[in-house]
């Protein structure tokens, strides 16, 4: 899986540095190098995401050997104005992004138990 991942053009909703936290949210230990994969971000765009999030107070990490344990601050209020107002949480991001990603589960695991045709 080497190589600089697709450039994409344009905006998204949601950011990078949302996308790494997601990814770290489901498996703490993850290698910046699987993130950036699953992201498609470059191993160095994911270092810098982390580090934005490490500095901002968001995450931080332990070392054990060559590998890292992120931890997340699930109650660290979000850095938007109109979030940081609301309250909204990074638990609440993270739990939105969650529902998200099991729904698109429960739409594939559908669309493929669908009949071809129907």
């Amino acid at each position: 899986m080497g190589g600089v991942p697709e450039s994409h053009t344009g905006w998204t909703f949601i950011t990078s540095h949302a996308r790494v936290l997601a990814v770290i949210a489901e498996n703490q230990s993850a290698r910046i190098r699987d993130i950036a994969a699953h992201c498609r971000l470059t191993e160095r765009a994911v270092q810098k995401i982390i580090s934005d999030l490490e500095q901002a107070g968001f995450l931080s990490h332990t070392r054990a050997g060559r590998s890292n344990t992120y931890r997340i601050e699930p109650g660290k209020v979000l850095r938007h104005p109109a979030e940081a107002e609301a309250g909204l949480t990074v638990a609440s991001l993270l739990a939105l992004l969650a529902q998200d990603e099991a729904l698109r589960a429960d739409l594939l695991s559908s669309a493929r138990a669908r009949p071809e045709g129907a």
